[in-house]
């Protein structure tokens, strides 16, 4: 109370919004979480959009305090890619804040050691004259207190996670375990997560080998601005399957219907689908390693979901 900020300080910017909500808090949130559950005889318990070195540790700590409940860690795709340096300033509010680059590289390791769960989009759409009003806009002074939190992030989960797991020394398997296996288990969709017979044949294509940057003109969203602007992408979704119907092209673009029954691993032929995709994309996608990965019969993430 009573403080001057000057404007372009860090504390109207991001760095101020990441320091109105420390790593310590997070971890103390874990902590207060952790205990009620063991209280309340809760046996599961999910820990959403951890973002910190502070609040994974805080995470693991609780696993061998409470053994008899049985933890999930989450981190989200914006989490993992961007810090409190982005250029996209206020544009990149969110709850908990994105970090320094250091709390970033933490959740990298902390993914690839196997302590996180699963990757989520936190998917929050939220048009640019939502997230900033246009009587805000310019050089306002603190403009980001007033910014709302949140940002859509569906369409670059699977980019952005392979394109930098893999330089990270990442799985497909493991890639394929944390966006579709694990979190199909823990919520009990028992006919998702995996390419199996009987599962609901729910598809990504992911071309592991195709280089683009994301620019918020070229998305079909409507939310006019996207905080992972500029970023360099090495994997692009080339399709999308929902029950076995072809619902995205990324050569046409949206596309298909939605809804209804639709099929299952058992009652659609998995290589037409790699072969309606061939003709799509002019075989440039689907090799015959690929074939074999929508072929099989990935259990468990046996075989990877790319």
């Amino acid at each position: 109370r009573g403080m001057q900020w000057r404007i372009g300080s860090s504390k109207t910017s991001v760095l101020g919004h990441r320091a109105s909500r420390p790593q310590h808090s997070e971890g103390l949130a874990v902590f207060i979480a952790s205990y009620l559950a063991n209280e309340t005889s809760l046996t599961n318990i999910n820990l959403l959009h951890l973002s910190s070195r502070k609040a994974v540790q805080a995470a693991m700590m609780m696993s061998d305090v409470f053994p008899h409940i049985d933890f999930k860690r989450e981190v989200t795709i914006g989490h993992l890619m961007l810090d409190t340096s982005s250029k996209a300033a206020e544009l990149a509010k969110v709850n908990p804040p994105i970090r320094p680059r250091e709390d970033v590289e933490f959740l990298w390791e902390a993914l690839l050691a196997g302590e996180l769960d699963w990757v989520v989009s936190d998917h929050a759409c939220c048009r640019h004259e939502m997230k900033l009003p246009a009587q805000y806009s310019g050089n306002y002074f603190g403009k980001i207190w007033v910014a709302k939190s949140g940002f859509g992030g569906t369409e670059y989960l699977l980019p952005a996670l392979v394109s930098e797991g893999t330089k990270r020394g990442m799985g497909y398997n493991h890639m394929a375990r944390v966006t579709s296996w694990n979190p199909a288990q823990r919520y009990g969709l028992n006919h998702k997560g995996d390419i199996a017979v009987g599962f609901d044949a729910d598809i990504a294509l992911v071309n592991p080998a195709k280089t683009w940057t994301i620019h918020a003109k070229d998305s079909p969203s409507t939310q006019g601005y996207t905080p992972f602007e500029g970023l360099e992408m090495s994997a692009c979704v080339e399709a999308t399957f929902l029950r076995g119907q072809l619902i995205y092209d990324n050569a046409r673009g949206l596309g298909g219907q939605f809804g209804g029954n639709g099929a299952r691993c058992d009652g659609v032929d998995a290589n037409a689908l790699v072969g309606q995709c061939q003709r799509h994309h002019a075989g440039e996608l689907v090799d015959a390693a690929l074939a074999d990965v929508v072929a099989g019969d990935g259990r468990n993430g046996q075989h990877p979901v790319d």
